[in-house]
């Protein structure tokens, strides 16, 4: 399936420790590492794995971040020939995890705010998330006829015509309760962690599915590689409970994995048996 990404590509900075500070506190034994991520990109690698046909459309700076950052999505087999370099930083996302795999995240859009919307619109399935400019968003939405998926995180009010146009808006159940006119939306997925996934039409609650059991590592990236694996099987026609199904396996085993953009096989291999 030939499918665009438009979003975040960040370095993710990232503290590991015991627990979560809380406000004001300061605690040590934690364990640091750098690595790729942004929503985006996170989405454009996973998508890339479980079979797609991935451009990343976005933006860097021309400094060495942009160039890790890239490399990584090229290696799984992302076009990121249309990603711009600019002056700016390229984005940072300072993160801390604890030991059950919760985490705290601030996000630097550094160059991401420099995004533009693909020139090329011929696309099957087309992913977007709100770590870019909302009227970016809206452009690309609006100049494409493919499968259009937003990832209305971090949470904001949504324009109507975004709102009408999405063929599907994933969301957890935080973004759930605080975007408005999401019961207007042709298709509404909301993730509960451990709690599983259930897809909404129009306001109505159609399918609800449970989470996979599995010891979390790491859960910055996981929904990312859940969103990317249910935009494709809901863009390919898989029907809705099995494609909940097929994700939710895809985010268990992201779940598992330490790094924001973790390893993953093809979307069949997660489909559960008939």
């Amino acid at each position: 399936m030939r499918t665009a990404v438009l979003g975040s590509i960040n370095i993710d900075l990232v503290a590991s420790a015991g627990r979560l500070p809380t406000p004001g506190e300061t605690i040590g034994g934690g364990a640091f590492r750098r690595e790729p991520g942004g929503k985006g990109a996170n989405q454009a690698h996973a998508a890339a794995q479980l079979g797609a046909d991935v451009t990343m459309f976005g933006a860097v700076g021309a400094d060495e971040d942009g160039d890790f950052a890239l490399a990584r999505l090229r290696v799984v087999g992302v076009d990121t020939g249309f990603v711009l370099r600019v002056s700016a930083p390229t984005g940072v996302a300072l993160i801390a995890t604890d030991a059950a795999g919760e985490n705290q995240i601030v996000v630097c859009s550094g160059a991401n705010q420099f995004a533009v919307p693909p020139q090329d619109t011929e696309f099957d399935l087309l992913i977007a998330q709100l770590e870019t400019p909302l009227d970016v968003v809206e452009a690309a939405f609006a100049a494409t006829s493919a499968f259009a998926v937003l990832n209305a995180s971090p949470a904001r009010d949504l324009p109507a015509a975004l709102i009408e146009r999405a063929d599907l808006i994933v969301v957890n159940e935080h973004e759930h309760r605080t975007v408005a006119g999401l019961n207007r939306v042709k298709r509404v997925v909301v993730t509960y962690g451990g709690g599983g996934s259930e897809l909404w039409m129009r306001g109505e609650r159609v399918v609800a599915v449970a989470a996979v059991p599995v010891q979390p590592v790491n859960s910055v990236g996981a929904g990312d590689a859940y969103c990317a694996a249910v935009s494709l099987a809901l863009a390919s026609g898989v029907p809705p409970r099995r494609a909940l199904a097929t994700a939710s396996a895809v985010g268990a085993a992201a779940v598992s994995d330490a790094s924001s953009q973790p390893t993953l096989l093809s979307l069949n291999a997660y489909e559960p048996a008939r």
